[in-house]
């Protein structure tokens, strides 16, 4: 009889937890592709371009100018002492250092704009997305760009959240 009742017991538990876990309504939605059709994506990547164009065109200019001076150095290099010489290829060094400095400083300040230029577009997309999914009942909304195996018969929320957002 005791072995009767924890089998039953066994079985109720099962049945529970299956019942719970269809119980769940899941949804998802490609947050990548969210994120490019939003007008807000599309300024924000013309003002990441314009500050490249700009940080391209002053690390040429410096290069060029880096390159100059050092034809003109190699080319004055017999005439010159060797007191001279170390003295001018020590400030080769040096600009050669300023130069990467100054590609690195760029790149970090690149990624720097980016993130803050689409923190506010990630965040609206996320708030959008929160919102219909409260709206619609779902308990979970899985991001379908980054691989997540989705749920067979989950449903899409990409053009509700457009919507939403009125894109």
């Amino acid at each position: 009889m005791r072995q009767f009742k924890t089998i039953l017991f066994a079985t109720a538990l099962c049945l529970g937890t299956f019942s719970f876990a269809q119980a769940q309504k899941i949804a998802h939605i490609n947050t990548q592709d969210l994120i490019q059709a939003m007008p807000e994506t599309k300024s924000a990547q013309s003002e990441l371009q314009a500050l490249s164009k700009t940080y391209q065109t002053d690390m040429q200019s410096s290069v060029t100018e880096f390159q100059n001076l050092l034809k003109q150095y190699e080319s004055e290099a017999p005439t010159k002492t060797e007191e001279e010489n170390a003295k001018r290829s020590q400030e080769i060094q040096e600009k050669q250092q300023r130069l990467q400095q100054f590609q690195a400083d760029a790149q970090k300040d690149l990624q720097k704009k980016e993130r803050d230029l689409m923190k506010p577009i990630t965040d609206k997309a996320k708030a959008a997305i929160e919102k219909v999914a409260a709206a619609q009942g779902f308990d979970y909304v899985l991001d379908s760009s980054v691989g997540v195996i989705i749920v067979a018969n989950g449903k899409d929320l990409l053009n509700d959240v457009k919507k939403e957002l009125g894109i």
